[in-house]
């Protein structure tokens, strides 16, 4: 099949190193390179592992609650922080 495929100039570029690199044909690493794009596509993606966070037992809480921000200061600054 016969087309015309206009392409970014990077795209060009690159496309013009490693066929340099490689040696061959334009049309022929165009191709591959394309062949290679659509099979990656059309894959089904890897299915990562679950990751996991272990928990871990703290202890108590130093405050009955956090609600109070003087409360909070006053537990870990002493009280001269009034």
């Amino acid at each position: 099949m016969r087309t015309t495929l206009t392409l970014d100039d990077d795209v060009a570029a690159a496309l013009e190193r490693l066929r340099r690199t490689r040696g061959g044909q334009f049309k022929s690493l165009v191709n591959e390179l394309l062949r290679e794009g659509l099979r990656h596509v059309q894959s089904r993606p890897n299915r990562r592992a679950r990751f996991r966070t272990r928990s871990v037992d703290l202890g108590r809480p130093l405050l009955a609650s956090i609600d109070s921000i003087s409360d909070a200061l006053a537990a870990v600054e002493g009280e001269a922080f009034k």
